[in-house]
């Protein structure tokens, strides 16, 4: 160990014997990944010159790239007062999430430059995950004003979203498309109609018997219609979050053929569960978008599998347990799930008999080539930052995986303060095969299980 600038610490760490896997690039391969300070110094065989001041055996576990999750609520500015901030970026870790972009709806809204600063400052502090924000679209996301992007970009903003609010007044998502545009900012949509949207269950003979107000699959398509035709129009660049009908990935698919700038993700819920996971009201199953058929889910899954749709996201959303409590339609809806979403893409890449090298990529080198694009647009590039990658001179996040555990989801095994997912075991009567053992960030050890 040796002394760094202002008196810091260099370490030097080799991770030994690991199945090294960087989707993309495709390597795949037992060997030795040397740590020098915050970059990755050499991946292969190491050699007796690396003096390593920590050495750390992988034999039968997996070395990956730091995951690059693209949905991830942090609930601060909002409940400082409970360290949210604090206990969700643990959670990122302890999922070996090391990028994460987190949505505008927090409270107050982060429409304002000092509040993404302060945002930054704090999850920067904490030294765990890098955190990105997205900055509200519109002013207190009420679909009326235009938000300062320029003033929120120059704050640290990598895109501009509405999270689960929807534009009212297309007027209005027409000028924000023409101003994204013209700057080169991504706007980030959930779609979904503003009428449409405001049940609890998605549409079908399961809702109908629960007596739930019920959320039609047009209320995507004809959002995804309305974002296209202005997407033609101005030339903006768009990411579509958290897909949830089979017609909506038909409408993405139809509109990449066409050459739009177009990028989307789905979630872990969406892709994994179907509305006859709602059991008997179990608000744990109350997420955003709402669950729908299985046909709904085998076309998110086969979207994710062939290209379609570009990202696995987590979807996280740390949700009070007083909050989850009550009645099915009056509950808040969210799932904590950032911890989960490895495990669970590992389980998508078997059940689909997919390679993981491909399938990893979903959840690394995509999302954080969605991630990049933003960074290099939004001149916040940092060097040797390569997100969702692992190769030599890069910054070192990484991820050790050990794909043979076993362990059943339970309120105690979270690292988040929401204690709230469908995939608890409790509720879906199965174990999760796939854990997190190791995350560095910038070649520091931030979590060790």
């Amino acid at each position: 160990m040796r002394e760094g600038p202002e008196g810091s610490q260099i370490m030097k760490i080799c991770i030994k014997n690991g199945r090294i896997i960087d989707p993309q690039s495709g390597m795949d391969g037992v060997g030795d990944v040397c740590i020098n300070g915050a970059l990755i110094e050499s991946i292969g065989q190491s050699n007796g010159a690396f003096a390593a001041d920590l050495t750390v055996d992988a034999q039968t576990h997996w070395v990956l790239p730091g995951l690059v999750d693209l949905s991830v609520r942090v609930m601060e500015p909002g409940l400082e007062h409970e360290g949210m901030l604090a206990s969700e970026m643990l959670a990122c870790v302890a999922g070996g999430v090391t990028s994460l972009v987190c949505p505008p709806d927090t409270d107050p809204t982060l429409d304002e430059p000092g509040l993404v600063e302060m945002l930054k400052f704090r999850a920067d502090q904490l030294q765990l995950s890098r955190l990105f924000p997205l900055g509200a679209l519109t002013k207190s996301l009420a679909g009326e004003t235009l938000s300062e992007m320029l003033a929120l970009t120059q704050a640290g903003c990598v895109g501009f979203s509405q999270a689960d609010q929807v534009v009212k007044d297309t007027h209005v998502l027409q000028r924000a498309f023409t101003y994204a545009s013209t700057f080169g900012y991504t706007v980030w949509l959930h779609p979904s109609d503003y009428y449409l949207g405001r049940g609890v269950a998605a549409s079908g003979a399961l809702a109908l018997r629960m007596g739930l107000s019920t959320v039609p699959a047009a209320s995507e398509t004809i959002s995804l219609n309305t974002i296209m035709a202005l997407m033609r129009g101005s030339g903006a660049r768009v990411h579509l979050s958290r897909l949830s009908s089979s017609h909506g990935v038909e409408l993405v698919k139809a509109a990449k053929a066409e050459g739009l700038p177009l990028t989307c993700d789905v979630s872990i819920n969406s892709l994994h569960l179907s509305e006859m996971d709602m059991g008997y009201f179990d608000s744990r199953a109350r997420v955003t978008p709402a669950l729908r058929q299985s046909k709904d889910r085998d076309a998110l899954r086969l979207g994710l599998l062939n290209g379609v749709i570009d990202a696995l996201v987590s979807d996280h959303n740390p949700v009070p347990g007083d909050l989850k409590t009550l009645p099915f339609a009056q509950s808040t809806p969210g799932a904590s799930g950032v911890e989960l979403l490895l495990s669970l893409t590992y389980k998508w890449c078997k059940e689909m008999g997919f390679d993981e090298v491909q399938g990893l990529q979903v959840v690394t080198s995509k999302p954080g080539s969605i991630l990049n694009q933003a960074l290099t647009l939004h001149q916040e590039h940092t060097p040797n930052f390569a997100p969702g990658e692992l190769k030599v001179g890069a910054l070192a996040d990484i991820c050790i995986f050990d794909p043979h555990e076993t362990w059943s989801v339970s309120p105690s095994e979270l690292k988040s303060q929401g204690k709230h997912t469908p995939f608890d075991f409790e509720m879906s009567g199965s174990a999760m095969t796939g854990r997190v053992k190791k995350t560095f960030v910038k070649g520091r050890l931030v979590y060790s299980d």
